[in-house]
C-alpha cells in the first residue's frame, strides 16, 4: 500500500478532483462490485500531521482506476484487504509518538451469526436427540419425568383427559394354564408390542391372549419374568402397526395426596377407569411367588384375586410358603380382580405404578355381594422399579 500526500489548499473548492475525505466522496458513476466484501467495521485512522501543512492518509495503493487515482473507490480512506505485494509506508511522527491504533469492534457479520446459531442448535439438539431416542424404535421405552404432560393442554389435570390419552396403551390379558385361567391387565411400552404386567397374571400360562383397547385380540409370548418383584414382560406375536405406547414417569416424584388414575380390566371389564389419591408410600407388601396359590384362589373363589400380606396379616387368601416383599405405592383408587398388571397414572398421563394387589372384604363366593369389591386399599409397584428391571426382563428375567 502506498500513501498520498496533499497539502492544504492544493485543490480549490469546486474543482473536479476527488476530496481527500472519503465520507465526502460521491461518485455515482462508479458502481460498487457486489462481490467485494464490505468496508471494515471501524472508523478510518485519525489524520497525523507530520509538518505544518502536511497530512498523511492511508490510501488504497492503486494509483489507477476509474476514479482518477485519488482513492475514491470502495476502500477509499481504509486499508485495502491484503493486496498482493502491497506495502504500507507511514511517515514518522515527531517525538517518537505512534499514531493511535483504531479501536476494533466485534464483528456482527454472518460468521458470528452462524456461530451463535450453532451453539443454540447444539444446546437444543442434545435434548432433542434424547427425546427422539426415547420415543422411537420398536424396543425403546418412552420415559419422562412427572412434569412431562402426555395429556392435551385443554384437558390437563382431568380424569377424562388422562383416560383419553392413556387408555389406548392399556390391554386386557387372559392367561390359560393347567391350573386354570386368569384375567389381568398390562401396559404397552413399545411400538413393537412389548407389554409389562404382573408375574402372577401370566405365571405358568400355556397360552396368553391380549385384547387391545380397540377390541382386537392377539397372542403373546413371555419374554422374561421376575417373581421377586412380581413383574413380567410379554410381547405380542405379529404386533400390528400404530400401537399406542405409554410414557413411564418417575415414581420418586410421587407424593402422598397426589391425584392418580387407575386403568385396567377388573372382572374382564376392559378399559375400566377409576381415580383417587396416593394414600401412602413405601408400603411393604408381600405376595406369593408360587403360581399355584393364585390359580387355586381363582378356582375356589372365582374372583381371580391374588393373595398378599401386609402388616403381618394375609388378605384374599393364603400366600403360601414362597413369598416376596417389595415397596409399593398405596392408593385409594378403586382396584378389583383383573386390575393386576394395569396402570396407576399421574394427572399428566405418566405411568407411576403397576397395580399389583388389592384388598377385598369378600375372600370367597360364600360372602354376600354387598361386602364384595374394592374398599380403597390398593397397591402398585413403583414404575422406577419396573424401569430398573426392564433390561433384565428383556434378557429373560431372574427366573430364567
Amino acid at each position: 500500500m502506498t500513501e498520498s500526500f496533499r497539502r492544504s489548499g492544493e485543490y480549490p473548492q469546486g474543482d473536479d478532483h476527488g476530496s481527500a475525505y472519503p465520507q465526502q466522496q460521491s461518485h455515482p458513476s462508479t458502481p460498487v462490485n457486489p462481490e467485494w466484501p464490505p468496508p471494515p467495521a471501524y472508523d478510518p485512522v485519525t489524520p497525523v500531521h507530520v509538518e505544518p501543512g502536511t497530512t498523511v492518509w492511508p490510501s488504497s495503493g492503486h494509483a489507477g482506476g476509474g476514479n482518477g487515482g485519488h482513492g475514491a473507490g470502495p476502500y477509499a480512506g481504509y486499508p485495502e484487504p491484503d493486496a498482493a505485494g502491497s506495502t504500507a509506508v507511514f511517515a514518522s511522527v515527531p517525538g517518537g509518538q505512534e499514531p493511535p491504533a483504531p479501536a476494533k469492534r466485534r464483528t456482527k457479520g454472518p460468521f458470528a451469526l452462524l456461530a451463535a446459531v450453532a451453539i443454540v442448535a447444539a444446546a437444543i439438539g442434545g435434548g432433542t436427540a434424547y427425546g427422539f431416542q426415547e420415543l422411537t424404535g420398536n424396543d425403546t421405552v418412552a420415559s419422562s419425568s412427572t412434569s412431562t404432560s402426555v395429556v392435551p393442554t385443554s384437558q390437563k389435570g382431568t380424569v377424562s383427559g388422562v383416560a383419553k390419552a392413556v387408555s389406548p396403551s392399556i390391554v386386557e390379558i387372559s392367561a390359560t394354564s393347567n391350573a386354570g385361567s386368569s384375567t389381568g391387565s398390562g401396559v404397552i411400552i413399545t411400538t413393537g408390542g412389548e407389554i409389562i404386567t404382573n408375574n402372577h397374571v401370566i405365571s405358568g400360562a400355556s397360552e396368553i391372549k391380549v385384547q387391545l383397547n380397540n377390541g382386537k385380540s392377539y397372542t403373546a409370548k413371555v419374554v422374561g419374568t421376575d417373581s421377586k418383584k412380581d413383574l413380567a414382560l410379554i410381547k405380542l406375536e405379529s404386533a400390528p402397526s400404530g400401537l399406542k405406547t405409554a410414557t413411564l414417569g418417575d415414581s420418586d416424584g410421587v407424593q402422598v395426596g397426589d391425584q392418580v388414575v387407575a386403568i385396567g380390566s377388573p372382572e374382564g371389564l376392559t378399559g375400566t377407569v377409576t381415580s383417587g389419591i396416593v394414600s401412602a408410600l413405601d408400603r411393604d407388601v408381600t405376595v406369593s411367588t408360587d403360581e399355584s396359590q393364585g390359580r387355586q384362589q381363582q378356582q375356589d373363589g372365582g374372583s381371580g384375586q391374588w393373595p398378599f400380606e401386609f402388616g403381618g396379616r394375609e388378605f384374599n387368601g393364603d400366600t403360601g410358603s414362597s413369598t416376596t416383599t417389595y415397596k409399593a405405592l398405596q392408593t385409594d383408587a378403586s382396584l378389583n380382580p383383573g386390575n393386576s398388571g394395569g396402570a396407576l397414572i399421574d394427572m399428566n398421563g405418566n405411568i407411576v405404578g403397576i397395580n399389583s394387589a388389592m384388598y377385598s372384604a369378600a375372600s370367597d363366593s360364600s360372602s354376600s355381594s354387598s361386602s364384595a369389591g374394592s374398599v380403597g386399599l390398593g397397591f402398585a409397584i413403583p414404575i422406577n422399579t419396573v424401569k430398573s428391571d426392564l433390561a433384565a426382563l428383556r434378557a429373560g428375567g431372574s427366573d430364567s
